[in-house]
């Protein structure tokens, strides 16, 4: 039996085997799925006093949850007290003095001022008279009777005591009148400063309780009791649990097929059987290069958009920097479809 017509039809169906697969798997297979890879990521908040004082009490330690206006910490406020005990008293002397000029003068204020109006126009009378006394002696003697020094000291007393007259009576219609109304205003705005430094010192004690402004977890403490703070020194740094995402890299090919709202699966190394449901959030509108701490299959240098993926993380399982997987379901119309040849 001639055996070559046999094992020249084995090398035929050899060859076309070898064929057939290397056509199948330069095919493109149509994904369920897009696997990406990156690492998680959250906000954080660096916290500072206000204030320049010392550090009286801190309430908390790294790693422990903190919520939304929860102290933790004090600064020792015993001079900012002092402080506004003394703005109080300084509100009580211009309140004092606001409320003097409001009221005006007091009916024993007026008579006393009658009263010296009174005695001014007496000692003018008095002075007049002995100039005139004075005068009567000289005319009566033919002027030998009595010196010029003496008539001049009378006639200057005669002018002061008039002088003496009209200040006193100016000085009773003052207070008659009562204060200027530019007195009060000048008063009242002496109050309202003092009221100011009391509300500024006032704020400055309740700067010096800090408070959570989030529900958070504690990632570093920075400063201990005893410490200055100052509000170019963080002393806490909290880490915000909600929202926390993927941030992972897309290539071009496959930026077509995902959308936000998607969702997705997030798996670590730590829990790889246990998901964590997400969706996408934010897709990148400019391309960049993918960053040297993402793994993905592609190289290192392709080009790739930013994506980031939210995590419904309930039982706080991912921390800041984890590596994790995601894995994006493809419907049938953003699958690939493999190219098909028609054979005769």
């Amino acid at each position: 039996m001639n055996k070559k017509p046999l094992i020249a039809g084995a090398v035929i169906l050899l060859a076309g085997a070898a064929a057939l697969a290397w056509w199948l798997q330069r095919e493109p297979a149509a994904r369920s799925e897009i696997v990406l890879f990156g690492n998680v990521d959250l906000r954080q908040v660096s916290l500072a006093f206000n204030g320049s004082e010392r550090i009286a009490r801190l309430a908390v330690e790294e790693g422990d949850h903190v919520k939304a206006g929860q102290v933790l910490g004090e600064l020792d406020v015993r001079t900012l007290q002092l402080r506004a005990d003394q703005a109080r008293a300084q509100i009580g002397v211009s309140q004092q003095a606001l409320d003097r000029l409001k009221t005006g003068s007091r009916p024993e204020e007026i008579a006393q001022a009658r009263a010296q109006v009174a005695g001014a126009e007496a000692d003018a009378r008095l002075a007049q008279q002995q100039v005139e006394r004075l005068q009567s002696i000289g005319q009566s003697t033919g002027g030998r009777g009595i010196s010029q020094q003496d008539t001049d000291a009378a006639l200057a007393r005669r002018k002061v005591a008039q002088a003496q007259l009209e200040n006193a009576r100016k000085a009773a219609q003052l207070v008659v009148t009562g204060p200027r109304k530019e007195d009060i205003a000048q008063a009242q705005a002496q109050l309202e400063s003092s009221r100011a430094g009391l509300a500024l010192l006032e704020h400055q004690i309740a700067e010096s309780t800090l408070k959570a402004p989030i529900d958070a977890v504690v990632r570093a403490r920075l400063l201990e009791q005893g410490d200055m703070a100052s509000p170019q020194r963080p002393v806490y740094t909290l880490a915000i649990t909600d929202p926390k995402w993927v941030r992972a890299y897309v290539s071009e090919p496959d930026l077509g097929r995902i959308r936000s709202g998607m969702a997705a699966r997030i798996s670590t190394d730590s829990a790889p059987g246990q998901p964590i449901e997400g969706r996408i959030g934010f897709i990148s509108s400019v391309a960049e290069f993918t960053p040297k701490t993402v793994q993905t299959e592609e190289l290192r240098s392709s080009l790739v958009y930013e994506v980031r993926v939210l995590a419904q993380d309930t039982g706080d399982r991912l921390r800041l920097g984890m590596p994790a997987t995601v894995r994006i379901a493809l419907d049938a119309q953003q699958r690939p479809q493999a190219k098909t040849e028609s054979r005769p």
